[in-house]
C-alpha cells in the first residue's frame, strides 16, 4: 500500500512519486489550500491538497482528526520550512487521497494528557501517541542490543516452560488448573530459576532468555503481575566472573540505545554498608546525604529513646543532616515523621542548629533538655552539621531504623532539590542469607532458597543462620534495582541444609524439589547467574518514571486490564471441565 514512511521523506524523494499511509494528525485550510499533517510511526510529513485537483480537494476538506488515510503524490521542497520536524523542508502534493477508515468519537485527543484510567482503557490510542511510540521503539532497541551482545559472546537462547510446578520463590504463584489431571495445578513461573540451573547441570555453560514471569503479589507503581526479564546463567563461575561480564554489557547497551555514559567500573558496596550509610539496599548515589551513627555520643544519656537502642547490640541511633533545614516548619517536620512512620518509625526526633557557635543556646529542639554540651558537640562533629542545618534522628532496631531513615533521606533530597542529575550505578553485595519472619516464627530466604551462602560448611551455616551472608549481588542504578543474582547452591547437602533452615522438611523438599536434589547429585558444576528487569531498564533508558509507559498492555495497580476487562468470570461449563468450583463470598 505504501512506498515510503511519512517520517523518512527527505531530499532523495524530491521530484518522485510516493505512496504514504498514516493518520491525520492535523488539517489546516489556508486560502483555499488544505494542508494535512500525515503521521505514521516514523514521524510526520505535510500533505498539500490543491483546489486545482477537485477530487483530492473534496476528500481533503472532509478529513477529520485521526482519520486513517492513504496518500499518493509527488515530493517537493516546502516554501515555508518547519525546523521542528525532520521532514520540515519537504511536502507531498497529493494526487490521490483514499479514506481507509474514518475516526469517530475518539475518547481523547492524542495531544491531550488523559488520566491513567483512560490511557489504559483505550491503550491502542494511547500507544498511537508519538511519545509512546518512541518509548516502545526504545524498548525494542534495548532488547535487540542485549541479544546482539549476548549472541556475540556464545550465550545460548533457550526457552523454558511456562506451565510448571509451584515452588516458593518469595511471592504467590499464579495457578492454572489442569483439565486432564483432575484436582492438580500448574503454576506460571515467577522466574526460570530452577530450569536455568538445570541447564547448567546439563552442560550448556552460558544461557540466556528474554523470559516472561508472573507473580501474584501486592502491586506497586513500579511492579506488574506479569513482566519480562533477561535471565542469564553461567557454569564454573564465581561472583566476580558474572559481575565483570554483565557490567560491560549494561554499560555498552545504555550507551548504544540511550546515549547514556555509565561509570567504569561500577563502585561496589556491601549490604551492611549500604544500609548503614544510605538506609537502603538499592541506594541512590545521586544524593550526597548519608546516615551517621551517633550511638556512642548518646549512650550515656538519661533519655531512654536514645540510650536504649544505643546500648543494644541490635539497636541503632542514626542521624541525618538536612542542609539548611532550620527553615523546616512544624508542619513539614510532622510530614517527615508521618513518612517515616510508613516504614516502621514510632516517632521522629529533630534538632535545629540555629547557631553552632552558641552551643546549647543555639539549638531549637524538643529533645534539647535531654542533651548536654558535650553530646551536642559530638553529634555536630559526627554529622558535619553547620549553623542553619537540621538533624533528624531515628532510634530502634537496626534494620528498621536504617530503613525508615533511608526513606527520609530520599524524601528530604527530593523535597529540597538535592538529587543531582546524571547516572550513578553500583553493585550491592554480601546480602544476608535469611531474615526472620516474626509472624511465622521462622527464617525466610532474603532472595530465594537456591542462593549459596558464603560458608561452605552446612553445619556452620546451621549454627548461626541469623548472621549468615549469601553470595548474592544486585546491580543498582539511581536508586532502582535493575538486576539481581547470586552464586547458586550446587551440592545436595547444602541445598537440603538450607531447606531445613527454611522449615522445609525432608518430605516436603522431596515432593517440591526432588528433581533438583536428584540433579545436584549428578555432578552439578558450580554455577551462578543474574536477571535484569527489561521493563525497568527500558523505563530508565527511555527517560520515563512510569514502568507502564514501556509495557504495551500493562495492568493497573490492582492487577486489572481495563481494556479487555480482565480478569473476568467464566461459565460453569468451563469450570466443570477444569474440575474447579468457585466459592462465592457471602
Amino acid at each position: 500500500m505504501r512506498s515510503h514512511y511519512c517520517g523518512l521523506i527527505g531530499a532523495a524523494e524530491v521530484g518522485h512519486k510516493v505512496s504514504l499511509c498514516g493518520w491525520a494528525d492535523a488539517r489546516r485550510d489556508h486560502g483555499g489550500v488544505v494542508f494535512i499533517d500525515l503521521r505514521d510511526h516514523e514521524g510526520i510529513v505535510q500533505i498539500v491538497a490543491d483546489p486545482d485537483n477537485a477530487d483530492v480537494f473534496k476528500v481533503a476538506s472532509k478529513v477529520g482528526y485521526e482519520d486513517c488515510l492513504r496518500v499518493t503524490g509527488a515530493v517537493r521542497v516546502r516554501s515555508n520550512i518547519n525546523e521542528k520536524i525532520p521532514t520540515g523542508r519537504f511536502e507531498v502534493v497529493a494526487e490521490a487521497i483514499e479514506m481507509l477508515n474514518a475516526a469517530r468519537d475518539l475518547p481523547f485527543a492524542l495531544h491531550e494528557n488523559p488520566n491513567e484510567e483512560m490511557r489504559l482503557k483505550y491503550r491502542y490510542l494511547d500507544l498511537r501517541r508519538p511519545e509512546m511510540q518512541k518509548l516502545m521503539r526504545t524498548r525494542t532497541g534495548l532488547v535487540q542490543a542485549l541479544r546482539r551482545w549476548l549472541d556475540a559472546r556464545g550465550f545460548q537462547d533457550i526457552e523454558t516452560p511456562i506451565l510448571t510446578k509451584a515452588t516458593p520463590e518469595g511471592a504467590r504463584d499464579y495457578l492454572v488448573p489442569s483439565r486432564v489431571h483432575a484436582g492438580q495445578f500448574y503454576a506460571l513461573p515467577q522466574s526460570p530459576q530452577l530450569f536455568k540451573q538445570l541447564l547448567m547441570i546439563a552442560g550448556f555453560d552460558r544461557y540466556y532468555q528474554i523470559a516472561r514471569c508472573f507473580r501474584d503479589e501486592d502491586l506497586r507503581a513500579d511492579r506488574q503481575p506479569e513482566f519480562t526479564q533477561l535471565d542469564m546463567e553461567f557454569a564454573f563461575v564465581e561472583e566476580a566472573d558474572i559481575q565483570d561480564t554483565v557490567e560491560p554489557m549494561i554499560r555498552e547497551v545504555f550507551h548504544a540505545v540511550g546515549g547514556i555514559e555509565l561509570a567504569d567500573p561500577f563502585p561496589r558496596i556491601t549490604w551492611v554498608d549500604a544500609m548503614r550509610r544510605y538506609g537502603s539496599d538499592k541506594p541512590d548515589l545521586r544524593v550526597d546525604l548519608e546516615l551517621v551513627d551517633v550511638a556512642d555520643a548518646v549512650k550515656h544519656l538519661d533519655f531512654k529513646v536514645f540510650a536504649g537502642p544505643a546500648n543494644d547490640p541490635d539497636g541503632r541511633v542514626a542521624a541525618l543532616r538536612v542542609p539548611g533545614g532550620h527553615d523546616l516548619s512544624r508542619k513539614q517536620l510532622d510530614e517527615l515523621a508521618a513518612h517515616a512512620g510508613k516504614f516502621g518509625a514510632r516517632g521522629l526526633a529533630w534538632l535545629k542548629l540555629v547557631d553552632a557557635a552558641k552551643g546549647m543556646e543555639g539549638v531549637n529542639s524538643p529533645i534539647a533538655k535531654f542533651l548536654d554540651a558535650a553530646t551536642l558537640a559530638a553529634i555536630v562533629q559526627k554529622t558535619g552539621a553547620q549553623s542553619g542545618d537540621a538533624i533528624l534522628f531515628g532510634t530502634g532496631e537496626w534494620v528498621m531504623v536504617s530503613t525508615f531513615m533511608g526513606a527520609l533521606r530520599l524524601k528530604v533530597a527530593r523535597d529540597r532539590n538535592l538529587v543531582q542529575p546524571g547516572w550513578k550505578p553500583l553493585w550491592v553485595t554480601d546480602f544476608p542469607m535469611f531474615e526472620y519472619d516474626q509472624a511465622e516464627q521462622r527464617y525466610v530466604a532474603l532472595h530465594h532458597p537456591f542462593t549459596a551462602p558464603k560458608v561452605d560448611d552446612a553445619e556452620a551455616l546451621a549454627a548461626d543462620p541469623a548472621h549468615a551472608v549469601s553470595r548474592g549481588y544486585d546491580m543498582v542504578l539511581n536508586g532502582a534495582e535493575i538486576g539481581g543474582g547470586s552464586i547458586r547452591i550446587h551440592t545436595p547437602e547444602m541445598q537440603s541444609a538450607v531447606f531445613r533452615l527454611l522449615g522445609i522438611g525432608e518430605v516436603e523438599a522431596r515432593a517440591k524439589f526432588g528433581f533438583l536434589l536428584d540433579a545436584l547429585k549428578c555432578g552439578a558444576p558450580p554455577h551462578g547467574g543474574i536477571a535484569f528487569g527489561i521493563d525497568r531498564l527500558a523505563m530508565l533508558v527511555g527517560g520515563t518514571e512510569a514502568i507502564r509507559d514501556v509495557i504495551a498492555f500493562p495492568k493497573t495497580t490492582s492487577a486489572q486490564d481495563l481494556m479487555t476487562d480482565a480478569p473476568s468470570t467464566v461459565d460453569a461449563g468451563q469450570l466443570a471441565e477444569l474440575h474447579v468450583e468457585v466459592r462465592r463470598e457471602a
